[in-house]
């Protein structure tokens, strides 16, 4: 019989594609918003970017909680949050609303079903394959996407962002319930060890303070090299993904000819690929050194979003498709070899500093959220953003290869 651990991850990743559903959402909306409301895409990347900036900033919080209230309390409450924030879109007449929904409520929950609550769960329910797992709960949010996108981008085309918006809301509610009645905190609660552990392991008791010890954690992660190296990378990865391409790639495709349906279609097969490329990663990650694999990951990208400018047209061709299986490949391989090096490095804090690390990525996504919609403002175009994104994977590359092995580090096969 397999080990109540598959079931709980099975959970997670079923909990994180409902949350992904969101996260599907904005780059479909940039053009409607900016015709019906007149808003500047620089507006609207505003309020995409404090959604990215929240994601990444509460995740660290998020983790402590989860140490303090438990995993399922969090995580049903951050997808009532969700649903609340996407729900309140479809009323809204101004701006600031729709920083408020779509940034505030709705980057707080997603914060809160980051990344960080993978880590959570794979520390606490496995001591054997938590790369593989790693690698698979990442992939939930590219299936999510996956899910979604062609759905949400139908909607949007035929029936207004309102439905699509709704729709959003009613999938991150339904999965509530199988949070609250399957999710459980700890293997200790069902009576089981840790998946591939040798003993028994007590459940911890709570840890008062969450919001203390996640600035504690913190306060000694940014005196250690691996962190900065961590985080400046990661921040990279955020902007040249969340922010750049699952922001701007519709509307850039769009502005080349390509019809939206077409565009979202080819965000949804990235996120296909990626599937295939996260559970790859992690599988890697068990078996090689985890610095490499970064320096790889991060090239590779570089390489690619130098060319994706002279790939852009109003049909899509092989070189467009090589480009998206091959992105796709490398979307967020990142994750597993960077969760690894911070449980090298940090231990026991390994989730909680990794939620730092994620909050750089959500920071340098927002950032380029942001300035991808006012270059294109400014200069007509994305190049400019495209090839800046290029240049930054490659300092991105460097920063992976000069990280210090940790002193838990396995020895490289």
């Amino acid at each position: 019989m397999p080990h109540r651990a598959w079931a709980v991850a099975a959970v997670t990743f079923v909990t994180i594609v409902g949350a992904a559903a969101f996260r599907s959402l904005p780059g479909l909306l940039i053009d409607p918003l900016h015709q019906e409301f007149h808003w500047s895409r620089g507006t609207i990347g505003l309020a995409v970017s404090v959604n990215l900036a929240l994601y990444g900033l509460t995740a660290p919080f998020a983790a402590a909680l989860m140490d303090r209230f438990g995993i399922r309390r969090i995580v049903a409450a951050a997808l009532v949050v969700i649903s609340l924030g996407s729900g309140l879109t479809v009323w809204m007449n101004a701006a600031w609303q729709l920083v408020l929904c779509w940034g505030l409520l709705v980057g707080l929950g997603t914060g809160s079903m980051a990344l960080a609550f993978a880590a959570t769960v794979t520390n606490r329910w496995f001591t054997a394959r938590r790369g593989l797992v790693t690698g698979i709960l990442t992939a939930a949010s590219a299936s999510g996407q996956l899910i979604f996108l062609p759905v949400l981008s139908w909607l949007v085309e035929h029936h207004g962002w309102r439905p699509a918006a709704v729709t959003v809301t009613l999938a991150s509610f339904a999965v509530v319930p199988f949070v609250w009645l399957l999710l459980r905190d700890h293997p200790a609660d069902v009576g089981l060890r840790p998946y591939g552990a040798p003993a028994f392991v007590p459940k911890p008791p709570p840890l008062p303070g969450a919001g203390r010890r996640a600035l504690a954690v913190l306060a000694s992660a940014v005196r250690t090299g691996p962190f900065w190296l961590l985080a400046g990378s990661f921040a990279i990865c955020g902007a040249s993904t969340n922010g750049l391409v699952q922001t701007h790639f519709v509307p850039a495709a769009h502005d080349h000819g390509m019809p939206v349906t077409t565009a979202a279609s080819l965000l949804a097969v990235i996120g296909l690929f990626d599937v295939a490329g996260t559970i790859a990663s992690g599988w890697f990650t068990d078996r090689f050194d985890a610095r490499r694999l970064l320096a790889l990951y991060y090239a590779f990208r570089g390489i690619s979003l130098l060319f994706l400018p002279v790939l852009l047209g109003p049909a899509v061709h092989p070189p467009m498709l090589f480009f998206i299986i091959f992105y796709g490949l490398d979307w967020v391989a990142t994750v597993p070899p960077t969760l690894a090096l911070c449980r090298e490095h940090y231990g026991e804090d390994s989730a909680i500093v990794f939620g730092w690390v994620l909050a750089s990525h959500q920071v340098g996504a927002a950032l380029v959220a942001y300035l991808g919609g006012a270059a294109r403002d400014t200069f007509g175009s994305y190049d400019v953003v495209w090839y800046g994104a290029g240049a930054l994977c490659a300092a991105a590359a460097l920063m992976a290869l000069v990280i210090r092995r940790g002193r838990s580090a396995p020895a490289p096969a």
